[in-house]
């Protein structure tokens, strides 16, 4: 009787704690943060990186969009943030933004690359905690010296 309260102390109590503790798998989001020096509307060759921006994640409702988690993070001298979210979001709709720009001839949040949209379940198939956001950036307040010729070369593969 004694072997049984052992045994039930040493191999099935510790499951049951694991079991019922929910698992603190972390995620990661990565993504850099551009300036679109050329006014492009994208990512260019003449695109620099921006260190020491504020970048934000946030998850919302999906049937409220009620806010329901942020978190910010700043991006490092080659425009990167990570940012570290410790919960699953299963079914949340969760997007990287722009929060602030340092430079100040490049603050403007371009036009539809101002969010990136990141998964932040384990339910999708995912082996990584790894999350990859597209790149997300500002606008310069007029496009630097060589950017028409740039342009160009890029509406010539076009047709």
């Amino acid at each position: 009787m004694a072997r049984a309260i052992l045994l039930l102390a040493l191999c099935v109590l510790p499951a049951l704690v694991a079991a019922a503790r929910p698992a603190r798998n972390p995620f990661e989001v990565e993504g850099r943060v551009y300036c679109d020096t050329c006014r492009a509307g994208f990512e260019t060759s003449k695109t620099t990186y921006v260190a020491g921006a504020k970048v934000r994640v946030e998850c919302k409702d999906r049937k409220t969009m009620e806010l329901v988690y942020s978190k910010e993070g700043t991006t490092d001298s080659t425009g990167t943030y990570r940012i570290h979210v410790d919960e699953d979001h299963q079914d949340q709709l969760c997007d990287a933004m722009l929060v602030s720009s340092p430079q100040h001839d490049c603050m403007k949040p371009s036009s539809g690359r101002d969010r990136a949209r990141v998964i932040l379940t384990n339910n999708n198939g995912i082996v990584s905690n790894k999350r990859y956001a597209n790149s997300i950036g500002f606008m310069k307040e007029d496009a630097m010296s060589g950017c028409f010729e740039l342009l160009r070369q890029y509406q010539e593969y076009e047709d």
